[in-house]
C-alpha cells in the first residue's frame, strides 16, 4: 500500500470544510500510508503545541480517536505522532497526557485484516505500554527524564538521598517499558515500525543517561547511609547492571538496521569489586561478618567505578549535541533564506517575523510548486478533494450601475430628499431610472391566446342573460406617513403623495346558462 487512501483525503476534506486545521492535521500525519509521519506535519503539530490559543486537550483527544481506528497503520502512526509531540513539543502536552486517568487501551489491539496486521498489532501493544508508562513517569515526578539537565550540576547528580532511592525505581520502570518493545532486525521490514524505533532508540540514550547519572550520586552516598538505605540502594545498583546488559543488547539492534555509529554510545560497565565492596558494607551493618575492605581499597574501588560511568555517561551526549547541531544548521538555512527574501523584496522587512511562523498552506499542501502538474482524475493539484464551481450562466446578474443616481447623505432627511429628487428628475425617462418597477404579468397563455366563449346552437335558444354590471372600483389606500425634520419645511423640493390604487373585483361566471348569476342580482336588488 502507498499513498493515501481516498478515506485519508475525505477526512482531510471534511476537516478543511469545519475549519480545524489541528484535525486536518493529526489526519495528514496519519494516513493509511505505510510509512512514518511527514516531517511537515509533525513541524505543525509542534508548533502548535507552542501556541497559547490552540487547545492542546483537543489536540490529544484527535490523537486518542485515530488510536480507536481498526488499522494498524494509522494506529501505530497516532503513537508515534504522539511520541513526537512528547519529546519535541510544548511541555504542557506531555502535562495533559500526565494528568488523564487513562490513555492508550491497546492491550488487546489486534488487526485481522492486514498483511502485516498481526505482527505489527504485537508492537502496537507494547509500544503504547511504554507511551503510558513515560506519561506515568511524569506525573509522579513532574519532570521529563529525557529532558531534564544532565552533568555534574545536573538534577540526578544533586538530588538528596532519600528523594534518589525514590526516583531511580521510576526511570527502572520508564525503561523496562522501553526495552519490552523487543525488535529484532528483520522485523523493522517497514517505515512505520522504523519510526518508532527510532523515537524509543533516542529516547533511551537520554533515558538510560539520566539513569546513570543518578546511580553515579547513589554510589557516591553509599557508605555514608543508614542500613535500610543501603539495603535499597543495593538492590537498585543491581537492577541497573541488568539494564545495562538488556540495553546493550537493544543497541545492537538499532546498529544493524543502519544507525549510525557515531550515535550509538559505549557502555561501560563498573568492575565486579565494586559490587563485592557495596555488599560487605551493608554485611558490616548488618552485624555480618565477610570479607573486610579496607578504607583506601573501598574507595579505591569506588573511585574507579564512578570514572567508567561518567565515561559513559559522556558518550550519552553524543546523541544530543548531534541534534542540537542539525537543529541549529535549519535554524541557520531559514534565517539566510528569510534574508534572501527580504533582500528581494524590500517591502518586506517591514513584518520579518512573519516569515519565521509555520507557512499553512505548504503543511497542508494547499499550494504546489509546479503550476503545470496535473491533478489526478477526482482530485485537485493539491491532494485534496475537489469542490463544485457554480457555473456562469446560473449565477445572477450584477445589478447595473448608473452614473445618475446620488450618493447617499449621512443626514437622513438630506439622504430622502435626494430620494424624492431623484424620483422627480427620472419620472418621464425610460432608459436611466434608477429605480424600476416590474410592470404586471398577465396570466394568459401568450399573445395569440383567446378566451373560449360557449357557442350557440340551433337546439335550444337560451333567455336573454341580463347585462353584467360594470366591475366595481373598490379604492385601496396607503396610509399616510407623517414627516418628520426638515422634509416638511423644504421649499422647492416636490413631495409626491401616494395616489390610491385601484383593483378591479372579478365576476363569476357559472357554468350552467340557465342558473341565476350570483352577482348581477346581487347588485340589480340594490
Amino acid at each position: 500500500m502507498s499513498g493515501q487512501s481516498i478515506t485519508d483525503r475525505i477526512a482531510a476534506a471534511q476537516h478543511s470544510m469545519t475549519g480545524s486545521s489541528i484535525s486536518k492535521a493529526v489526519c495528514k500525519a496519519t494516513t493509511h500510508e505505510v510509512s512514518g509521519p511527514k516531517k511537515k506535519h509533525l513541524d505543525y503539530l509542534i508548533h502548535c503545541t507552542n501556541e497559547m490559543n490552540v487547545s492542546v486537550p483537543q489536540l490529544a483527544d484527535t490523537l486518542f480517536e485515530r488510536t480507536a481506528n481498526s488499522s494498524w497503520v494509522v494506529v501505530f502512526k497516532a503513537l508515534i505522532t504522539t511520541h513526537h509531540l512528547m519529546m519535541y513539543g510544548n511541555e504542557r502536552f506531555t502535562q495533559y497526557l500526565a494528568s488523564r486517568n487513562t490513555l492508550f487501551n491497546l492491550n488487546n489491539f489486534l488487526d485481522k485484516g492486514a498483511l502485516q496486521g498481526y505482527d505489527m498489532s504485537t508492537f502496537i501493544r507494547r509500544y503504547s505500554r511504554y507511551l503510558n508508562e513515560k506519561a506515568l513517569s511524569y506525573r509522579l515526578v513532574a519532570v521529563d527524564f529525557t529532558k531534564m539537565k544532565r552533568g555534574i550540576d545536573g538534577v540526578m547528580r544533586t538530588m538528596n538521598t532519600e528523594k534518589l532511592i525514590k526516583t531511580l525505581p521510576i526511570i527502572q520502570n520508564q525503561l523496562d517499558a522501553l526495552l519490552d518493545f523487543q525488535a529484532n532486525p528483520n522485523e523493522l521490514t517497514n517505515g512505520v515500525i522504523n519510526a518508532a524505533f527510532m523515537l524509543l532508540f533516542k529516547d533511551s540514550i537520554r533515558l538510560f543517561a539520566a539513569y546513570n547519572e543518578g546511580v553515579i550520586n547513589l554510589l557516591e552516598k553509599y557508605f555514608d547511609m543508614k542500613k535500610n538505605q543501603c539495603k535499597d540502594a543495593l538492590d537498585i545498583y543491581k537492577k541497573f547492571l541488568y539494564r545495562m546488559t538488556k540495553l546493550s543488547e537493544f543497541l545492537k539492534v538499532a546498529e544493524q538496521v543502519g544507525i549510525d555509529q557515531g550515535d550509538i554510545p559505549d557502555l561501560t560497565q563498573a568492575p565486579s569489586s565494586l559490587l563485592e565492596a557495596l555488599e560487605q558494607h551493608l554485611a558490616s551493618l548488618e552485624g555480618k561478618k565477610g570479607k573486610e575492605f579496607s578504607a583506601d581499597s573501598r574507595a579505591n574501588t569506588l573511585s574507579s567505578a564512578v570514572s567508567s560511568l561518567s565515561s559513559t555517561g559522556m558518550s550519552f551526549s553524543r546523541m544530543d549535541e548531534k541534534e542540537k547541531q542539525q537543529a541549529l544548521e535549519e535554524e541557520q538555512a531559514r534565517l539566510q533564506a528569510l534574508k534572501v527574501g527580504m533582500d528581494n523584496s524590500p517591502g518586506q522587512q517591514s513584518a520579518p517575523m512573519s516569515a519565521l511562523s509555520v507557512d499553512f498552506d505548504a503543511v497542508f499542501g494547499t499550494k504546489t510548486a509546479n503550476s503545470d502538474a496535473k491533478p489526478a482524475a477526482g482530485f485537485d493539484s493539491l491532494g485534496d478533494l475537489l469542490k463544485p464551481t457554480v457555473p456562469a450562466h446560473t449565477q445572477a446578474p450584477a445589478m447595473p450601475l448608473h452614473t445618475e443616481c446620488k450618493l447617499l447623505a449621512n443626514d437622513l432627511d438630506s439622504s430622502l430628499a435626494n430620494l424624492v429628487g431623484s424620483e422627480s428628475i427620472h419620472t418621464n425617462t425610460h432608459t436611466d431610472q434608477c429605480w424600476t418597477q416590474p410592470g404586471e404579468k398577465k396570466l394568459t397563455g401568450g399573445t395569440n391566446w383567446q378566451s373560449k366563449t360557449m357557442s350557440s346552437t340551433t337546439a335550444w335558444s337560451p333567455a336573454p342573460m341580463p347585462p353584467a354590471p360594470a366591475p366595481m372600483a373598490f379604492p385601496m389606500t396607503t396610509p399616510q406617513v407623517p414627516v418628520y425634520g426638515m422634509m416638511g419645511q423644504m421649499g422647492g423640493v416636490p413631495v409626491m403623495t401616494p395616489q390610491p390604487m385601484m383593483y378591479n373585483q372579478p365576476v363569476l361566471r357559472p357554468t350552467n346558462p340557465f342558473a341565476p348569476i350570483p352577482g348581477a342580482q346581487r347588485f340589480m336588488s340594490v
